[in-house]
C-alpha cells in the first residue's frame, strides 16, 4: 500500500521506493501505540509525497520530450480490483499529473485505496468537506480523460499478440488495421536515446514510425507481451537488454473490435533499471 500511494503520487519507482524507506523509519520512531497503524502509514506516505511533488515538477519542466511514468511489469494477478488497478495504468497515471497536488492525493487515497474523506480529511489536515469537493473534482477530471472501451482483458491481449506479429513480420496493412485512425503514440526518451519528440498521430504515420524504430534495432531485438501498468503491452529487449516498454489504450473498431487508440513507450533507461532488475507491484 505504502509503495502503490508514493508511485502514483509520483510516477516513479525509484522515488516511491525512497518514500518508502523513508515512512518505515518514521515508523520505527514511533513509541506509543498507533490505534490504526494502515492510516497512519498512508498519511505518512502521502505528506512525504506531497513535499516531494514541487522538486519534481521544477524537474518535468526541463524535461526532453514527453514525460511518462516510470512503468510497472508484471504477470496478470486475478486477485487484482479492477478499479484499483486501472488507477495505475499510463493513461490514469498522465491525468493525474495535470491535478493539483492535494486533488492528486485525495483521488489516489479516495479511488485507489478505498480511504473514507474522513480518513482523507485527517491525513491532510483538511475538512472533510473539501476533500469531498476536491475529491469530486478530480474524480470528474480523471472520468474524462481516461479511456472509456471496456472489451473484455483477453480481447485487448489478443489484439496485443496480433500486432506484434504483424510489427514482427513488416506487415503494414495489419498494423493498420489494428490501429484506430487516429491513433497517436508518445515516446518517452528523455533526452538520453533516440525518440520523437512529439506525439505522433494518425495510423500510417505511426506504423512506419514503429516499423523504422524495429529496423534501426536490429536482428538482436525481441518483443514479447507483458503487462505494462495493468494494461497489455510489450517488453522489448536488444540483446537480452531492456530497450522499451510499450503500454497500449484501446477504442471499439468499426467491427466492434479493439483497436489500439494510444501508445506509450518508455524508453528512457534510467526509468527502466527496476524492469531489467525486477518487477513490483503497486
Amino acid at each position: 500500500m505504502i509503495f502503490g500511494i508514493a508511485y502514483r503520487m509520483l510516477g516513479s519507482v525509484a522515488d516511491a521506493e525512497d518514500l518508502v524507506q523513508d515512512t518505515w523509519l518514521r515508523w520505527s520512531r514511533v513509541t506509543g501505540p498507533v490505534a490504526h497503524p494502515g492510516a497512519y502509514l498512508a498519511r505518512t506516505v502521502t505528506n512525504l509525497a506531497l513535499n516531494r511533488l514541487d522538486s519534481a515538477a521544477v524537474r518535468r519542466e526541463s524535461y526532453v520530450g514527453p514525460w511518462l511514468p516510470e512503468p510497472l511489469v508484471t504477470e496478470p494477478d486475478a486477485t487484482e480490483d479492477v478499479e484499483r488497478a486501472e488507477t495505475v495504468s499510463l493513461a490514469v497515471m498522465v491525468l493525474l499529473e495535470s491535478l493539483s497536488p492535494l486533488e492528486r492525493a485525495v483521488f489516489v487515497l479516495k479511488e485507489a485505496f478505498g480511504f473514507s474523506y474522513k480518513e482523507i480529511a485527517e491525513a491532510l489536515d483538511r475538512t472533510e468537506a473539501a476533500c469531498r469537493q476536491v475529491g469530486s473534482r478530480a474524480k470528474a477530471h480523471v472520468q474524462a480523460g481516461r479511456p472509456r472501451y471496456d472489451a473484455p482483458p483477453e480481447l485487448r491481449r489478443r489484439a496485443t499478440d496480433e500486432f506484434l506479429a504483424a510489427c514482427a513480420g513488416g506487415d503494414l496493412n495489419r498494423m493498420l488495421e489494428l490501429l484506430a485512425p487516429d491513433v497517436t503514440s508518445w515516446t518517452d526518451g528523455g533526452g538520453v536515446v533516440r525518440a520523437a519528440l512529439r506525439p505522433i498521430t494518425g495510423a500510417d504515420k505511426v506504423a512506419r514510425f514503429i516499423l523504422g524504430v524495429l529496423s534501426q534495432l536490429g536482428e538482436g531485438a525481441d518483443a514479447r507481451p507483458a503487462l505494462v501498468n495493468g494494461q497489455p503491452g510489450l517488453l522489448v529487449t536488444v540483446d537480452g537488454a531492456v530497450d522499451s516498454v510499450m503500454a497500449f489504450d484501446f477504442v471499439e473498431g468499426s467491427d466492434g473490435g479493439p483497436r489500439i487508440a494510444a501508445m506509450r513507450s518508455i524508453r528512457n533507461p534510467h526509468k527502466l533499471s527496476h524492469v531489467a532488475a525486477g518487477t513490483k507491484g503497486a
